[in-house]
Order: structure tokens, then sequence, then C-alpha cells
């Protein structure tokens, strides 16, 4: 799998995770969607990507979002 893909399912599973979390758990979770909705957001215009930082160094093969 490429990093682009590694990236955009990682991001997926958080906003999943995060609605899942605000559901059953605690309505403060929904800063956690919001977290992430401004991280994505911020890598859109910077390229800066936290998460394709983490998954090139252990080994994720380019993509071509984030190279």
């Amino acid at each position: 799998m490429t990093l682009d893909r590694l990236v955009m399912l990682f991001a997926g599973s958080m906003v999943l995770l995060s609605v899942l979390l605000t559901l059953f758990v605690s309505p403060l979770f929904v800063w956690f969607t919001v977290f992430i909705g401004l991280n994505l957001i911020q890598s859109s215009f910077t390229g800066f990507c936290p998460a394709a930082i983490a998954f090139r160094r252990m080994g994720a093969r380019p993509g071509r979002a984030f190279e």
C-alpha cells in the first residue's frame, strides 16, 4: 500500500473512531474530530502531515500526494 492510501486509511479510521467515542463514551470527544479535521485542512495547504512522516519512517512506499 502506498503512503497516500495509508494516510487516507488512517485519517478515515480516526474520524470514525472519534465519532464512535463521541456517541458512546463522551460528547467531549467531538474535539478529537475537530482536531482531525483541522489537521487535514492544514495538511492540504502546507503539505506537512505527521502521519505521512510516521508512515514514511516505517517504510511505506512513496505515493504522489506526499512526496
